[in-house]
């Protein structure tokens, strides 16, 4: 969401010799994309990846396996997966069987190829002294290198990611923030509508290297906000979907689709895309996260419409609240923390609201919900938020009375304002101790049963790869208090792990970067008019490509080229002439063959 420079206007350092930011290693292949961890529970968690096939139109079955210790000589778990174009050859698997609070390492194998050795952690069971989060949100690509996701990765004390949403970004090429200073462009270049596309763009995001990294070693915990469909979402449209973008309902459920494709969630059941859902860590806190975009969320309204105060409008949606308010009223654990998109606390100026895509725009159900808290004392409710790409504490009130308080984290990169002009807010809003409106950065939030503190930790910079990065500001809020105090220094929770990071490579091998082309995608598949093939290193343009239907009829085509500055191309096939089958597809140049199938349908 372009947020507050709107708003108020109106009222590495990195060892290995990688081409660009964006540049996948060969020697993960064929799992070029990275592997990654999520939705942990005490006894399980989800594991994922992606095969790059040779055919695209095939079916390979990919073994994993779940070990004690990097070198897989105590297996726990073990078996196969077989993935296809329907799910964009990505790959999920919910190991079960596991022990409480306990590190496993897991690697994916296809052929006697292997993919980097991906770390995980489960959830505690039972007394728990210390836990702690990481949370982002707001990653624009094009907008700067994703430091703070580096930073992050190289602390090696978090527990747990949360990303509180706009994991991608929907726009062109140039279309929101893009930054000169940065070999960083969005493939494909044009805003992205059908599952072809973003399936697309999240290849893209999947091949940074930061982005890689923080995920090989931490499972995350994710929500959407709007990005991953379009800016200023709600159930029913958004302000970026037009007409001529076609149906609203077709395109949000893209958006969805390859959003649990691409990312380690664990669906409710199968073909389920809700994403409200709660993670018990012991007897410390319970992280419920919620969806405050796609679920329930009536259209947005501005400050002065009549309608801002009508009580049947709603963020949530029924069945949401509903099940917010069971969470929160049957946890037992002593931290209540909603991992929430959009900033719950109010914020006026001169009496309005200052953003209304917020909950100060549904304020009805926000007095519901704390008269829920109130009502049922429910203690010590701490909101952490994403979206709005600066970072704020407040304390909750419901009208003088205390009822919990929020922490908003920075973006990774999107932009916030480029003054901090924040200060002021405080006078009409006493109950804001915080602003800053201009650093990128996360939030750390250390919880133990006395407290939960949030360090707010800036990068030094987006503009080149460079994770340096301080702890700037601190805030606590003492168990059974709805007060924020400052802290002079950050906490130190438990401290690193014993547990070592994991290399990038597949432990078979040395690092080694792409150096000649590799295709790494063939999007969509099957297809009506063109496909796209995603290919790193060189362009592969200089002659046709071969394209053999299974009747062995022959023709050659040149693509249209896109260059992108990330390092890759994008080569574009018009095959509307193409009689429907199954074709295979090869680039006889370069003294290197690639040899991949799809299916054309009319």
């Amino acid at each position: 969401m372009k947020k507050l420079l709107f708003i108020f206007a109106a009222s590495l350092f990195f060892g290995v010799n990688a081409q660009t930011s964006i540049s996948p290693l060969e020697c993960i292949s064929p799992f070029y994309h990275g592997v990654a961890s999520g939705d942990p529970l005490h006894d399980r968690v989800i594991l994922w990846t992606r095969i790059t096939p040779i055919d695209f139109s095939s079916s390979p079955t990919v073994s994993f396996k779940v070990a004690l210790d990097p070198t897989f000589t105590t297996l726990v778990a073990q078996g196969n997966y077989t993935t296809n174009a329907n799910q964009d050859f990505t790959v999920k698997v919910d190991v079960v069987g596991l022990e409480p609070n306990t590190f496993y390492y897991y690697e994916f194998e296809f052929e006697g190829s292997f993919s980097a050795v991906g770390r995980t952690k489960t959830l505690p069971l039972g007394d728990v002294d210390n836990i702690r989060l990481a949370v982002v949100s707001c990653a624009n690509l094009e907008a700067g290198y994703f430091n703070v996701y580096q930073a992050i990765n190289e602390r090696n004390d978090v527990d747990a990611v949360l990303m509180l949403g706009d994991y991608i970004y929907e726009y062109e090429t140039g279309g929101y923030s893009p930054n000169a200073s940065v070999d960083r462009t969005w493939e494909p270049a044009e805003e992205i509508v059908d599952l072809s596309e973003y399936r697309l763009r999240y290849s893209t995001y999947h091949m940074d290297y930061a982005l890689r990294n923080l995920h090989q070693n931490y499972p995350w915990i994710c929500i959407w906000d709007d990005h991953e469909t379009a800016n200023d979402a709600f159930k029913d449209g958004a302000q970026n979907h037009s007409a001529g973008e076609g149906d609203w309902q077709l395109r949000k459920e893209n958006g969805k689709k390859a959003f649990f494709e691409w990312l380690p969630i664990r669906p409710k059941e199968q073909g389920n895309t809700q994403i409200f859902r709660s993670f018990e860590f012991g007897n410390l806190a319970d992280v419920i996260m919620l969806d405050t975009r796609l679920e329930g969320r009536d259209e947005q309204v501005t400050a002065g419409s009549s309608l801002i105060n009508d009580t049947s409008r709603t963020i949530l949606g029924q069945e949401q609240f509903v099940w917010l308010k069971d969470e929160l009223s049957n946890s037992t654990q002593t931290w209540k923390v909603l991992g929430n998109q959009v900033m719950m606390g109010k914020i006026s100026i001169l009496g309005s609201p200052l953003n209304t895509d917020g909950w100060d725009g549904y304020p009805a159900e926000r007095e519901r919900l704390y008269t829920h808290i109130q009502d049922n004392s429910i203690s010590n409710f701490v909101v952490a938020t994403g979206d709005i790409h600066t970072s704020w504490a407040m304390e909750l009130k419901n009208g003088s009375s205390p009822v919990g308080v929020e922490f908003v984290t920075p973006s990774v990169t999107s932009p916030g304002v480029p003054i901090n002009v924040g200060g002021f807010l405080s006078f009409e809003n006493p109950h804001l101790k915080y602003v800053e409106l201009t650093k990128k950065g996360f939030v750390i939030l250390d919880i133990t049963l006395e407290k939960i503190q949030s360090d707010w930790y800036y990068v030094s910079t987006i503009d080149q790869m460079n994770p340096t990065n301080s702890c700037q500001k601190s805030f606590y809020c003492n168990e059974g208090s709805g007060t924020l105090i400052a802290s002079n220094v950050p906490a130190t929770g438990h401290g690193p792990f014993p547990a070592p990071l994991m290399s990038e490579c597949s432990r078979f091998a040395s690092i080694e970067d792409i150096q000649s082309a590799t295709v790494v995608g063939l999007y969509p598949n099957p297809s009506q008019n063109t496909i796209t093939i995603q290919v790193i290193g060189e362009n592969l343009s200089s002659e046709p490509w071969v394209f053999v239907s299974s009747e062995g009829k022959v023709t050659q085509l040149l693509p249209n080229v896109v260059q992108s500055p990330s390092g890759s191309f994008l080569l574009v096939f018009d095959i509307e002439k193409l009689p429907s089958g199954k074709y295979t597809v090869s680039y006889p140049g370069k003294g290197r063959e690639w040899v991949m199938g799809f299916v054309k349908y009319d």
